[in-house]
Formats: structure tokens, sequence, C-alpha cells
């Protein structure tokens, strides 16, 4: 099983980013999908979920109207669409699959700077 993120980076507020993961090793469109981010010295949190389908999808408050989580089962990728970046943005963001069982990726980092 592997979850491989890519495209975190360094970006000024307000900017975007557009994380991206592709999965292989397990039936990806039977799992569903979500984005996590932990920043130093926090716990990791639950930022997106899309099901297995892509016919439901759940955001924390903290990034509703920012962020857009989406899938692609043709392709096994889901991705994170992330606008209006602020400074508490910045994180460890981690691609998650859960069937179950969860698996993780290795984590891409996001900071949003000035």
């Amino acid at each position: 099983v592997q979850l491989v993120e890519s495209g975190g980076g360094l970006v000024q507020p307000g900017g975007s980013l557009r994380l991206s993961c592709a999965a292989s090793g397990f039936t990806f469109s039977r799992f569903a999908m979500s984005w996590y981010r932990q920043a130093p010295g926090k716990e990791r949190d639950l930022v997106a979920t899309i099901s297995s389908t892509g016919g439901s999808i759940n955001y924390a408050d903290s990034v509703k109207g920012r962020f857009t989580i989406s899938r692609d089962n043709a392709k096994n990728t889901v991705t994170l669409q992330m606008n209006s970046l602020k400074p508490e943005d910045t994180a460890v963001y981690y691609c998650s699959a859960y069937g179950p069982p969860r698996y993780w990726g290795q984590g891409t980092q996001v900071t949003v700077s000035s």
C-alpha cells in the first residue's frame, strides 16, 4: 500500500495550493479518503473527507468555503484545493484512506507565510 502526497510548499497568505495524493496497492474505489493536518506541537486534525463514490463530503469548520476535496477513482487520486490560505493553515498535510483498515501517506509540508 502506498499513498504519496505532493504539491506542498511555501505560499503567501491569501494564496492557493493544490495537494495531490496518488494511491496504490489497494482497491481505491472502496475506500473513503481524507486529508489530515498536523501543526508543530499539536494533534493531527481532520481537514476533509470524501466518501468512496464522492457522493458525501465533509470539511472541518476552519476550512469550509476555502478548501475543496475531490477524487478520481479512475486515476486513484485524491486532491485538496486550498484557497485563501492563512498562516494558521501551516502544517504537515497527510492523505489517509479508510476501508477499514486505515492507511497513511508520509505527509507534505504546507507553509503559509509572508
